[in-house]
Protein backbone atom coordinates (compact mmCIF):
# COMPACT_ATOMS: atom_id res chain seq x y z
CA UNK A 1 0.00 0.00 0.00
CA UNK A 2 1.66 3.20 -0.96
CA UNK A 3 1.92 6.63 1.15
CA UNK A 4 0.50 9.31 -0.52
CA UNK A 5 2.19 12.46 -0.56
CA UNK A 6 1.36 16.21 -1.49
CA UNK A 7 4.60 18.02 -2.05
CA UNK A 8 3.37 22.12 -2.32
CA UNK A 9 5.93 24.83 -4.46
CA UNK A 10 9.64 23.75 -4.71
CA UNK A 11 8.72 25.91 -8.40
CA UNK A 12 9.35 29.48 -9.44
CA UNK A 13 9.47 31.80 -12.41
CA UNK A 14 11.66 33.92 -13.43
CA UNK A 15 11.68 37.05 -15.73
CA UNK A 16 15.16 38.64 -17.70
CA UNK A 17 15.92 41.69 -19.43
CA UNK A 18 18.28 41.27 -21.72
CA UNK A 19 20.25 44.82 -23.49
CA UNK A 20 22.05 44.82 -27.07
CA UNK A 21 22.80 48.05 -27.54
CA UNK A 22 20.48 50.56 -28.75
CA UNK A 23 17.84 47.22 -28.13
CA UNK A 24 16.15 44.99 -25.72
CA UNK A 25 13.95 42.09 -25.29
CA UNK A 26 12.58 39.70 -22.32
CA UNK A 27 12.67 36.23 -21.82
CA UNK A 28 10.66 33.88 -19.22
CA UNK A 29 12.06 30.81 -17.74
CA UNK A 30 10.09 28.21 -15.48
CA UNK A 31 11.66 26.40 -12.86
CA UNK A 32 11.14 23.42 -10.77
CA UNK A 33 13.69 22.40 -7.81
CA UNK A 34 12.17 19.37 -6.55
CA UNK A 35 14.13 17.09 -9.61
CA UNK A 36 16.37 15.25 -6.91
CA UNK A 37 14.02 14.77 -4.52
CA UNK A 38 10.95 13.46 -6.91
CA UNK A 39 13.51 11.14 -8.94
CA UNK A 40 14.80 9.97 -5.65
CA UNK A 41 11.19 8.77 -4.52
CA UNK A 42 10.26 7.34 -7.94
CA UNK A 43 8.76 3.68 -7.41
CA UNK A 44 9.01 3.65 -3.56
CA UNK A 45 6.27 3.38 -1.80
CA UNK A 46 5.77 6.80 -1.71
CA UNK A 47 3.70 8.28 -4.28
CA UNK A 48 4.55 11.77 -4.12
CA UNK A 49 2.53 14.45 -5.94
CA UNK A 50 3.71 17.82 -6.97
CA UNK A 51 1.63 21.06 -6.70
CA UNK A 52 3.40 23.74 -8.46
CA UNK A 53 3.30 27.05 -6.26
CA UNK A 54 1.28 28.71 -9.31
CA UNK A 55 -1.35 26.33 -8.66
CA UNK A 56 -1.60 26.02 -5.38
CA UNK A 57 -3.76 29.43 -4.66
CA UNK A 58 -6.12 27.50 -6.72
CA UNK A 59 -5.60 24.37 -6.26
CA UNK A 60 -4.88 23.62 -2.51
CA UNK A 61 -8.01 21.91 -1.14
CA UNK A 62 -10.43 24.19 0.58
CA UNK A 63 -11.80 21.79 2.70
CA UNK A 64 -10.99 18.62 5.29
CA UNK A 65 -12.29 16.07 2.43
CA UNK A 66 -9.39 16.85 -0.06
CA UNK A 67 -6.52 17.03 2.64
CA UNK A 68 -7.82 13.71 3.87
CA UNK A 69 -6.60 11.97 0.51
CA UNK A 70 -3.13 12.27 1.62
CA UNK A 71 -0.95 10.90 4.14
CA UNK A 72 1.86 13.46 4.07
CA UNK A 73 1.60 16.87 3.17
CA UNK A 74 5.68 18.51 2.23
CA UNK A 75 5.29 22.56 2.21
CA UNK A 76 8.86 23.52 0.27
CA UNK A 77 9.66 27.09 -0.70
CA UNK A 78 5.58 28.57 -0.73
CA UNK A 79 4.94 31.31 1.32
CA UNK A 80 1.72 31.27 3.61
CA UNK A 81 0.34 34.29 1.21
CA UNK A 82 -0.32 32.04 -1.93
CA UNK A 83 -2.55 30.10 0.86
CA UNK A 84 -4.39 33.85 2.14
CA UNK A 85 -5.14 35.25 -0.77
CA UNK A 86 -6.25 32.97 -3.46
CA UNK A 87 -7.99 35.08 -6.30
CA UNK A 88 -11.19 34.45 -4.34
CA UNK A 89 -9.85 36.96 -1.59
CA UNK A 90 -7.58 39.19 -3.55
CA UNK A 91 -9.29 40.02 -6.71
CA UNK A 92 -13.02 39.69 -5.46
CA UNK A 93 -12.68 40.24 -1.72
CA UNK A 94 -15.06 37.12 -1.25
CA UNK A 95 -14.87 34.84 2.12
CA UNK A 96 -13.35 31.23 2.14
CA UNK A 97 -11.87 28.90 4.28
CA UNK A 98 -8.25 29.56 6.04
CA UNK A 99 -6.43 26.85 4.21
CA UNK A 100 -3.90 27.52 7.58
CA UNK A 101 -6.15 26.32 9.97
CA UNK A 102 -7.05 23.60 7.75
CA UNK A 103 -3.92 22.58 8.10
CA UNK A 104 -3.74 22.39 11.41
CA UNK A 105 -6.88 20.55 12.03
CA UNK A 106 -5.85 18.04 9.83
CA UNK A 107 -2.53 17.91 11.59
CA UNK A 108 -4.31 17.65 15.02
CA UNK A 109 -6.63 14.76 13.12
CA UNK A 110 -3.43 12.60 12.54
CA UNK A 111 -1.95 13.83 9.49
CA UNK A 112 1.46 14.59 9.05
CA UNK A 113 3.51 17.57 7.78
CA UNK A 114 7.21 18.80 6.90
CA UNK A 115 8.51 22.07 5.79
CA UNK A 116 11.40 22.48 4.27
CA UNK A 117 13.72 25.25 4.00
CA UNK A 118 14.26 27.41 1.39
CA UNK A 119 13.86 31.33 0.59
CA UNK A 120 9.78 30.92 0.70
CA UNK A 121 10.25 28.74 3.62
CA UNK A 122 9.65 29.85 7.36
CA UNK A 123 10.06 33.29 7.49
CA UNK A 124 12.02 33.24 4.36
CA UNK A 125 13.97 36.41 2.26
CA UNK A 126 13.10 39.48 3.62
CA UNK A 127 10.56 37.93 6.00
CA UNK A 128 8.69 37.45 3.56
CA UNK A 129 7.43 33.90 3.77
CA UNK A 130 5.12 35.47 6.58
CA UNK A 131 5.15 31.44 8.27
CA UNK A 132 5.28 33.33 11.73
CA UNK A 133 2.23 33.61 13.79
CA UNK A 134 0.08 30.99 11.42
CA UNK A 135 -1.86 28.29 12.40
CA UNK A 136 0.96 26.02 10.26
CA UNK A 137 3.71 27.29 12.94
CA UNK A 138 1.32 26.16 16.05
CA UNK A 139 2.26 22.77 14.40
CA UNK A 140 5.95 22.59 14.03
CA UNK A 141 8.45 21.50 16.15
CA UNK A 142 10.44 25.17 15.70
CA UNK A 143 9.14 28.70 15.29
CA UNK A 144 9.99 31.37 12.89
CA UNK A 145 11.96 34.38 13.82
CA UNK A 146 10.52 38.10 12.97
CA UNK A 147 12.83 39.07 10.44
CA UNK A 148 15.15 37.50 7.26
CA UNK A 149 15.95 34.15 8.35
CA UNK A 150 18.71 33.02 6.04
CA UNK A 151 21.88 31.44 6.90
CA UNK A 152 23.87 31.44 3.63
CA UNK A 153 26.95 29.05 4.27
CA UNK A 154 28.99 29.72 1.00
CA UNK A 155 31.89 27.21 2.22
CA UNK A 156 29.83 24.59 2.73
CA UNK A 157 28.83 23.07 6.08
CA UNK A 158 28.94 19.05 6.72
CA UNK A 159 25.83 18.66 9.16
CA UNK A 160 26.33 16.98 12.75
CA UNK A 161 24.56 13.71 13.34
CA UNK A 162 22.95 14.31 16.96
CA UNK A 163 20.94 11.17 17.72
CA UNK A 164 23.12 8.60 15.19
CA UNK A 165 20.74 6.15 16.38
CA UNK A 166 17.24 7.33 15.64
CA UNK A 167 15.33 5.60 12.89
CA UNK A 168 16.00 8.24 10.45
CA UNK A 169 19.38 7.65 10.98
CA UNK A 170 19.65 4.23 9.39
CA UNK A 171 22.07 3.02 7.11
CA UNK A 172 23.06 7.46 6.84
CA UNK A 173 26.14 7.44 9.45
CA UNK A 174 28.87 5.57 7.96
CA UNK A 175 30.50 8.52 6.66
CA UNK A 176 29.80 12.81 6.49
CA UNK A 177 27.26 13.98 4.76
CA UNK A 178 28.03 16.29 1.76
CA UNK A 179 27.93 19.63 2.22
CA UNK A 180 24.97 22.37 2.10
CA UNK A 181 25.00 25.65 1.54
CA UNK A 182 22.41 27.54 3.59
CA UNK A 183 19.34 26.73 6.29
CA UNK A 184 16.63 28.94 7.86
CA UNK A 185 17.00 29.57 11.35
CA UNK A 186 14.88 29.13 14.08
CA UNK A 187 13.59 28.39 17.20
CA UNK A 188 13.28 25.20 18.91
CA UNK A 189 10.09 24.34 21.23
CA UNK A 190 10.26 22.29 24.36
CA UNK A 191 10.35 18.82 24.19
CA UNK A 192 11.16 18.07 20.40
CA UNK A 193 14.16 16.10 19.02
CA UNK A 194 17.00 17.51 17.11
CA UNK A 195 18.05 14.76 14.65
CA UNK A 196 20.66 16.76 13.03
CA UNK A 197 22.33 20.13 12.88
CA UNK A 198 25.07 22.11 11.81
CA UNK A 199 28.46 22.29 13.62
CA UNK A 200 28.49 24.54 16.33
CA UNK A 201 31.30 26.85 14.66
CA UNK A 202 28.55 27.20 12.06
CA UNK A 203 25.87 28.58 14.28
CA UNK A 204 24.55 25.27 15.57
CA UNK A 205 21.64 25.63 13.90
CA UNK A 206 18.85 23.27 13.30
CA UNK A 207 18.29 21.42 10.29
CA UNK A 208 16.34 18.48 10.90
CA UNK A 209 13.88 18.40 14.03
CA UNK A 210 10.85 16.08 14.76
CA UNK A 211 8.04 16.65 16.60
CA UNK A 212 4.06 16.13 16.63
CA UNK A 213 0.49 17.97 17.47
CA UNK A 214 -2.06 16.70 18.44
CA UNK A 215 -2.33 12.57 16.49
CA UNK A 216 -0.47 13.93 14.00
CA UNK A 217 3.26 14.62 13.01
CA UNK A 218 5.52 17.14 11.94
CA UNK A 219 9.18 17.88 11.11
CA UNK A 220 11.02 20.19 9.45
CA UNK A 221 14.51 20.54 7.16
CA UNK A 222 15.52 23.44 7.31
CA UNK A 223 18.15 23.36 3.71
CA UNK A 224 16.48 23.02 0.60
CA UNK A 225 15.49 19.76 -0.55
CA UNK A 226 17.66 20.41 -4.01
CA UNK A 227 20.32 23.15 -5.07
CA UNK A 228 20.72 26.01 -4.51
CA UNK A 229 21.25 25.08 -0.74
CA UNK A 230 21.78 21.67 -1.15
CA UNK A 231 25.43 21.26 -3.35
CA UNK A 232 25.17 18.93 -6.38
CA UNK A 233 27.59 16.06 -4.29
CA UNK A 234 24.19 15.67 -1.90
CA UNK A 235 21.56 15.85 -4.62
CA UNK A 236 23.88 12.85 -5.85
CA UNK A 237 24.30 11.34 -2.61
CA UNK A 238 23.88 7.57 -2.43
CA UNK A 239 21.93 8.48 1.17
CA UNK A 240 19.73 11.41 -0.55
CA UNK A 241 17.17 9.11 -1.44
CA UNK A 242 18.04 7.03 1.72
CA UNK A 243 17.24 10.19 4.26
CA UNK A 244 13.89 11.32 2.48
CA UNK A 245 12.58 7.90 2.28
CA UNK A 246 13.25 7.58 6.66
CA UNK A 247 11.98 10.78 6.92
CA UNK A 248 8.87 10.24 5.09
CA UNK A 249 8.56 6.63 7.04
CA UNK A 250 8.89 8.45 10.33
CA UNK A 251 6.01 10.73 9.50
CA UNK A 252 4.01 7.83 9.23
CA UNK A 253 5.22 5.24 11.67
CA UNK A 254 2.63 4.77 14.52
Amino acid sequence: MSTRVLLVGESWATSETHYKGFDQFGSVHFHSGAGPMLAALKGSEFEVEQMMAHDAAEGFPFDAAGLAQYDIIILSDIGANTFLLPPDVWLRSKCVPNRLRMLKDWVAAGGNLIMMGGYFSFQGIDGKARWRKTPVEDTLPVTCFPWDDRVEIPEGAVAEIVQPGHPIMEGLTGAPWPPILGVNEVELREGVEVVAKLPDDQGGHPLLVLGSHGKGRTAVWTSDIGPHWLSPAFCEWEGYAKLWKNVLGWLVAR
